[in-house]
């Protein structure tokens, strides 16, 4: 009787699962339809821009507006940019954002990483005088760009926990007497929701009218709907609310149309000018390695591949799952001839910012860290970003692997991806917003042996699929991939499930994993191909195509 129910279940099973499939169908082709139509309005909107300019709509509207223009502050904003900065042209979009603010309106920027999104508000805050409030959301990135400003000889200064009662007292001087230079101040948004004393001072160098720009930078970080929400930005609200003349910039790499909705109404600037920028980066190469179990035999492809590829020291970025993973693969990449460091928020504030040091100075080779280390770090010459560990959404992904090539040369982005890390990070994201759903989108980029790794983020981000170039391992790799069918395998996986579920027994993914095995003794692993980045450029110094040099049998976990 019990096999007959199970029988039972197994042909409902079935029937549900076909359904699901054609409704998956329906669901692919309505997007792909959407995708279509979105390209054909884009494609729109440049015709009507007269000039082939970028476009930015203001409030929500259908509304163009030319910022492109000649502004009376043109010859000035050059003067600094070249003098200043050492930045010979503007990039894409920078002189237009640039020229919305001047104006005093507010302004969302959505900017690839490496895009130049720094600049948008350090030179009008150098063109509009007084101060300038940049909102921050880690300690590491904040470091970074007063360095980097103070390196230019542009005043500077930062007001965190970690701040000394010598600098505390002369930025609350500046602030509210305005009798020191203070050009650029950066807080982290704890500073903002929870010192009064802090709102206190701001509000008097609001009132002498002093507070020329406040900048938010990462603004993703409001959302709940992104991946890197903070609870602290929820109230960054009170800056649009306690000054409302003054102009607000947010900034982020990485927002859905979801996330800038909801961070637009959460900033309180309804009637923004947005500046939306592709989230292509055509420099970086795109693959996934599968993962041995045997940790050794990871770090040893890891620092082989360093050795093989970036043998002249060139930087890097390995992204760990824990903390406790990042001191000893750190440890381990010493141990072969590795310069590296290990780097995340348990650590003293001071030996962070030594290990940071070493690295942007490159005295160290590669950082090891978790998502503490990264965000808004301005090194343009990273050659590689290794993830260790799978990414917990497409978002953090892209965000962590941007950090490679900002200076536009071509750089190398490597996922090593086995499924039992699914689970460890299931157990992070259960109780965020989209949690699990995020996660799953990166799995299936992970999984994918034949799509382009760009398209992924295209769709994710609702953009128009751009040709990849061979800018990925699947694109690159001519061999065919072929289907299985796995129906009867998943059906053999749901019976043991609900097999041990009526036996009320509780089992893992590695004990379930076992179990299919002893059932299906002819079980194969597939083989995994490999592919190595041929940086070579072509002679016109463009970047070359890839090449695959070999594939590498994975059989017994030899790799």
């Amino acid at each position: 009787m019990e096999s007959e129910a199970i029988q039972e279940d197994l042909q409902n099973l079935d029937v549900e699962l076909k359904d699901v499939q054609g409704q998956i169908s329906a669901l692919i082709e309505h997007q792909d339809r959407l995708y279509e139509r979105k390209s054909e309005l884009k494609t729109l909107l440049k015709a009507l821009a007269a000039s082939g300019s970028p476009v930015a709509s203001s409030g929500g509207s259908s509304a163009i507006e030319n910022w492109s223009e000649t502004f009376e502050w043109d010859s000035r904003a050059d003067d600094v940019r070249f003098n200043v900065f050492g930045i010979s042209k503007y990039r894409a979009n920078q002189k237009e954002i640039i020229n919305a603010i001047m104006t005093g309106r507010d302004v969302l920027v959505i900017m690839a990483a490496g895009g130049g999104k720094s600049l948008c508000y350090q030179l009008p805050a150098m063109l509009r005088g007084g101060t300038t409030l940049v909102v921050s959301p880690l300690l590491s990135l904040i470091q970074d760009q007063v360095m980097g400003l103070a390196a230019l000889g542009i005043s500077a200064y930062m007001l965190t926990s970690t701040s000394g009662k010598e600098n505390e007292k002369f930025v609350y001087k500046a602030l509210e007497k305005g009798e020191d230079d203070l050009k650029i101040l950066y807080v982290t948004p704890e500073k903002v929701s929870k010192s009064k004393r802090f709102m206190s001072k701001l509000e008097k160098c609001h009132n002498a009218g002093r507070l020329s720009l406040i900048s938010i930078d990462e603004a993703h970080c409001c959302s709940q709907w992104g991946h890197d929400f903070r609870p602290d930005y929820k109230n960054l609200s009170i800056l649009k609310t306690q000054f409302p003349k003054v102009p607000m910039v947010a900034l982020t790499a990485t927002a859905t149309q979801k996330v800038q909705n909801d961070l637009i109404e959460m900033l309180h600037i309804p009637k923004c000018v947005k500046f939306v920028s592709s989230v292509n980066r055509p420099n970086l190469f795109y693959s996934v390695r599968e993962k041995s179990a045997v940790g050794k035999l990871v770090v040893d492809e890891i620092a082989e591949f360093i050795r093989e590829s970036y043998s002249n020291n060139e930087s890097g970025i390995v992204y760990c799952f824990s903390r406790k993973e990042c001191e000893q693969i750190a440890g381990d990449l010493r141990e072969r001839g590795i310069s590296a460091d290990y780097y995340h928020a348990d650590m003293d504030a001071n030996m962070r910012e030594k290990v940071h040091m070493r690295w942007s100075k490159n005295k160290l080779q590669v950082i090891v860290g978790t998502v503490a280390f990264g965000m808004g770090i301005n090194k343009p010459d990273v050659r590689f970003v290794i993830h260790h560990s799978l990414s917990k959404s497409m978002e953090t992904y892209y965000q962590e692997s941007g950090r490679a090539g900002r200076d536009g040369l071509p750089s190398e982005c490597i996922l090593f991806f086995r499924s039992a890390d699914v689970p460890r990070q299931s157990s992070m994201v259960f109780y965020e917003y989209s949690g699990l759903q995020n996660l799953y989108d990166i799995v299936r980029y992970c999984q994918s042996k034949t799509k382009c790794r760009r398209s992924a983020f295209f769709r994710h981000f609702g953009e128009p699929s751009q040709d990849c170039n061979g800018m990925c391992d699947n694109c690159a790799l001519s061999s065919e991939v072929k289907e299985v069918d796995v129906s009867d395998l998943s059906k053999l996986v749901v019976s043991m499930v609900q097999e041990t579920q009526a036996k009320d027994q509780r089992v893992t993914m590695l004990q379930l994993g076992d179990k299919l095995r002893n059932k299906h003794k002819d079980l194969k692993r597939r083989i995994s191909a490999h592919t190595i980045f041929d940086k070579r450029l072509c002679n016109n110094g463009t970047i070359g195509q890839p090449i695959v040099a070999r594939k590498k049998d994975n059989q017994n976990g030899n790799l």
